[in-house]
């Protein structure tokens, strides 16, 4: 591989304080949109649209994708502070983050996930300057049969995420799975549990789903129980620089969970249709399955949040590529921004392995630098954030409930998602109280639609000999070990002590 192009495009980028200058400007924007639950990296992309109109093309596109690859950093800060996911894919984070912040450790969760997620896109990026030689080939490979296998591979970690009881993390798994076929019938068009709402018909908005999991039940316990977010003293609290720096060696002492989430969020990443929320919840199934101690997670553990963030951001440049070299967007976020691509005269596509790859490379280092620079913009601003869970729930939740009302909202534009949010809200807390897991829920209507689509696609080609294909014969073998995996551990005699996962 000749180096010079890639070190050119490196120049192109830190060379230039034009096209410095406007990195420097995009990640604030999009650490700010990603913080705000509804808002998110796609909203950011179309209000932005107007600003980079008739700019020069290399710095339109710096600016748009620098402001994209941060978006999820900001969402780990709402979703680790107060269990309000600022995004869709940063629900992961909430399951061991906000544990975190209940134990007085909201700032060493806050720096393992800055830490990771600048790790995560700096990884993901240097693994597919290595991996472009044979993307098409990879690419290429997935079929609806690999979707459909894949899908279901993900849903297998329900059973990581059901604790001492595998019956109860399939019921609320299964039931999270029924509800996501509230939508129009992809095949014929007709309607399925929409009761004649027209709102129904694309099915239930995933934001809202996910506020109602997990914001909804933690604010009505906060109020119940009283006091503050952090169960744990101010003197006994890690929310300041300390425990910051503390999160971000964290992400280095786990170097080999941190290593493999990131290459497989980017490869995730490039498989156009599963999506970063996806990505997130099969790296943190696999952080529990590879982990000695897969009992502490939901309790606090940090690789809990090391895992989906790595995979947040690292997915992020894997959906870059297809969404260059193919014209097909990796991602809903890729999908604007190809619009946005051909609007300010690039014009994705095979043609750009030919002609093209001296914008591919300045995009891949955009996309790692705006990483590496956002965790040095929040360390700045995060201790202070952290100690916002100390303060008193009586001031704490009206405000935090106004940022899920506004991001339930904002998801479809549709007040009825506020009714959603109410009544599976009311739903999360009983699940809450009684010790039932929320997360198989959101895997479930997460991974539903496109097992169900792929499925169909899959047996129209092939009838049931799709199971056959070698990809999707590879997905069963590592379904069957995963599974097995899981039934050897969970026959393993249990530590003392140790309190299983319920949350």
């Amino acid at each position: 591989m000749d180096l010079g192009p890639i070190f050119q495009a490196l120049m192109n980028v830190i060379g230039s304080p034009y096209n410095m200058g406007m990195l420097l400007l995009a990640v604030p924007i999009g650490m700010f949109f990603g913080a705000i639950p509804g808002l998110g990296g796609k909203l950011g992309i179309v209000m932005m649209i107007p600003f980079v109109f008739g700019m020069d093309p290399i710095a339109g596109a710096i600016f748009l994708i620098s402001m994209h690859a941060v978006v999820h950093t900001g969402g780990s800060v709402p979703s680790i502070l107060f269990g309000v996911p600022g995004t869709g894919a940063d629900a992961a984070t909430v399951v061991d983050g906000l544990p975190m912040t209940r134990n007085g450790e909201a700032g060493r969760a806050m720096g393992a996930s800055l830490g990771a997620s600048g790790v995560g896109g700096v990884i993901g990026g240097l693994f597919l300057i290595c991996i472009l030689p044979v993307l098409r080939p990879v690419i290429l490979a997935f079929s609806p049969a690999e979707f459909f296998m894949l899908a279901i591979f993900g849903i297998t970690f329900i059973a990581m995420l059901s604790g001492n009881s595998l019956v109860k993390g399939l019921l609320v798994g299964f039931f999270g799975l029924m509800l996501s076929f509230v939508s129009l019938d992809p095949n014929t068009g007709a309607e399925r549990y929409t009761f004649g709402l027209l709102f129904l018909w694309d099915g239930m908005d995933i934001i809202t789903v996910i506020l109602a999991m997990f914001a909804i039940p933690e604010m009505i316990a906060l109020g119940v129980e009283g006091g503050s977010m952090s169960l744990a003293g101010k003197q006994k609290g890690t929310a300041g620089y300390k425990g910051v720096f503390t999160g971000l060696l964290d992400v280095f002492r786990h170097w080999g969970l941190t290593l493999r989430t990131s290459i497989m969020g980017a490869f995730i990443g490039m498989i156009p249709g599963l999506g970063g929320d996806a990505a997130t919840w099969i790296c943190y199934g696999h952080a529990i399955q590879s982990s000695k101690n897969p009992e502490k997670f939901g309790k606090g553990a940090v690789e809990g949040v090391i895992a989906p963030e790595t995979a947040n951001n690292s997915k992020e440049g894997g959906s870059l590529l297809p969404t260059l070299f193919f014209a097909v967007p990796g991602s809903s976020g890729m999908a604007i921004l190809l619009g946005a691509f051909v609007m300010l005269g690039i014009q994705p596509g095979p043609a750009m392995a030919l002609t093209g790859m001296d914008i591919v490379w300045t995009l891949i280092w955009a996309l790692m630098i705006a990483n590496i620079v956002a965790v040095f913009f929040f360390i700045a601003f995060v201790p202070m954030l952290g100690y916002l869970s100390y303060v008193r729930g009586s001031l704490l939740i009206p405000f935090v409930l106004a940022l899920t009302f506004l991001g339930a909202f904002l998801g479809h534009r549709s007040w009825e998602n506020l009714i959603v949010l109410f009544v599976l809200g009311g739903f999360a807390y009983f699940l809450k109280k009684y010790g039932w897991p929320r997360p198989p829920f959101v895997i479930g209507i997460i991974l539903g639609p496109i097992a169900e689509d792929s499925y169909h696609k899959a047996f129209q080609l092939w009838g049931y000999e799709f199971l056959l294909r070698p990809g999707a014969l590879i997905m069963i073998a590592l379904i069957i070990g995963s599974v097995g995996f899981y039934i050897w551990k969970s026959t393993r005699p249990k530590k003392e002590g140790v309190v299983e996962y319920v949350g």
